[in-house]
C-alpha cells in the first residue's frame, strides 16, 4: 500500500527581542497546534535576529525543504521591521506598495480618525508578486509569497491571520494524541514503553518526566494519525503500567 504523504512546515521566528530573552515567544505553540489541525506537521523552528542576510538565508533554506514556511515578526511600521525586505531579497524581487493593502490601511485608520502616516504605510509594502493574508485584528495584512506565509509577531494578531488561513492549505490527516500518566521513573519503564510502541503500528510514544507532590513520574503521549490506533495503544499502555505495579492514570498526571 502506498504511504500517505506527510505535509510539513517550518517556522522562522524573527526578532532580537526573542534571542535576548526580553520577549518570550508564544507563536511556536499556537502555530504548531494550528498546523496540526490543518493536517500539517511543524517539523522545524529557527529563531533568527533582525539581520537581513540571516533572515533571507533561513527562508531560502527552509522553503525548499518543507511544503510550507511561516515567519513571525518584523512586519510592523518601524525602521527595524525588515522582514518584508529580507524575504523579497531571498526571492530576488523588489518591494512594492500593494494597492489593496494601502486601501485596507486607509479604511482602517480613517475609521478610527487616525492619520495614515508614512510609517504606517510601510505595512502596505510586500515583495513583488505577493498576496495578502487577512488580518481581522489590526488591519495591516499578512503576506504570502509562493509557499512562504509572513505573519505578525504579536501573538493575538498572528492568531487572527492563522484563522483567516484556516482551510486554505493542503494537508493530510491531523495527528491525534492520547496521554497516559504514571508515577514511575522513566528508567523503570523504558523497556515497557519500547515494547508497547513496537506492538502498535503507526504510533509513537513520547515520555515527559515530572516531579510532583514529592514523587517522580512521567506523562506518556501517544501520537498517531489514526485515532483508534492511538486510543488502543493508550489503553494497552495503561493496563501494562498498572500490571507492573505503577499508579497510572488515563489523561495524564
Amino acid at each position: 500500500m502506498q504511504s500517505q504523504k506527510v505535509w510539513t512546515a517550518a517556522l522562522v521566528v524573527i526578532g532580537d527581542e526573542i534571542l535576548s530573552g526580553r520577549t518570550q515567544d508564544k507563536n511556536i505553540a499556537q502555530v504548531a497546534v494550528w498546523l496540526n489541525d490543518q493536517g500539517i506537521r511543524l517539523a522545524e523552528v529557527r529563531v533568527v535576529p533582525d539581520d537581513p542576510r540571516r533572515i533571507a538565508d533561513a527562508v531560502n533554506a527552509l522553503r525548499v525543504t518543507h511544503d510550507y514556511l511561516f515567519t513571525t515578526g518584523g512586519i510592523g511600521p518601524t525602521h527595524d521591521d525588515i522582514t518584508v525586505d529580507s524575504i523579497a531579497a531571498a526571492f530576488g524581487v523588489p518591494v512594492i506598495e500593494h494597492p489593496e493593502a494601502r486601501r485596507i490601511l486607509e479604511d482602517y485608520y480613517a475609521g478610527r480618525g487616525i492619520a495614515l502616516t508614512e510609517s504606517r504605510l510601510r505595512m502596505a509594502r510586500v515583495p513583488q508578486g505577493a498576496e495578502l493574508i487577512a488580518n481581522p485584528s489590526s488591519g495591516a495584512p499578512g503576506v504570502k509569497i509562493a509557499n512562504v506565509y509572513i505573519l505578525a509577531g504579536v501573538p493575538h494578531i498572528a492568531a487572527s491571520m492563522l484563522e483567516a488561513l484556516t482551510g486554505t492549505l493542503e494537508g493530510g490527516r491531523p495527528m491525534v494524541s492520547v496521554t497516559v500518566g504514571a508515577f514511575s521513573a522513566e528508567s523503570d519503564v523504558a523497556d515497557l514503553l519500547r515494547a508497547t510502541e513496537a506492538a502498535h503500528a503507526g504510533v509513537a510514544i513520547g515520555s515527559y518526566p515530572f516531579f510532583k507532590d514529592g514523587r517522580y513520574g512521567a506523562n506518556f503521549v501517544i501520537r498517531s494519525e489514526d485515532s483508534e490506533a492511538a486510543r488502543g495503544c493508550g489503553d494497552d499502555l495503561l493496563h501494562k503500567l498498572a500490571a507492573a505495579g505503577f499508579e497510572a492514570r488515563d489523561g495524564g498526571i
